[in-house]
């Protein structure tokens, strides 16, 4: 079991920043990708990015390329999205999950890939 809880949300202008963070603890902790999904009301849940946790490679969604940045602190458990030029559609609630199927031989990158959730941060930019 894993437990995730995600800290750093806001609100904001356009073009500013936010740091969004994820702590994930648990158990024995066997961590294989973690990921970064974005919701807005009535909406499905979109995918931002999946990180393989031992060796940090990342795919992101081609709407947040070149603005978003996530990075993992394996020592302490924790996954980092920077998000930079921030826009009014980034507005969401942003939520972290995690997947322990090694099975798996390439990255998730939808909300059925990963197993474990948090209750999600909510981010509002405004124009």
């Amino acid at each position: 079991q894993v437990q995730l809880v995600e800290s750093g949300g806001g609100s904001v202008q356009a073009g500013d920043s936010l740091r969004l963070s994820c702590a994930l603890s648990g158990r024995n902790l066997r961590i294989y990708a973690v990921g970064w999904f974005r919701q807005t009301p009535g909406e499905e849940r979109d995918h931002v990015v999946s990180v393989r946790w031992s060796s940090g490679t990342t795919y992101y969604a081609e709407s947040v390329e070149g603005r978003f940045t996530a990075t993992r602190d394996i020592a302490n458990n924790i996954v980092y999205l920077q998000m930079n030029s921030l826009k009014p559609e980034d507005t969401a609630v942003y939520y972290c999950s995690a997947s322990d199927n090694f099975q798996r031989l390439s990255l998730p990158s939808t909300p059925q890939g990963f197993h474990y959730w948090g209750q999600g941060t909510q981010v509002t930019v405004s124009s």
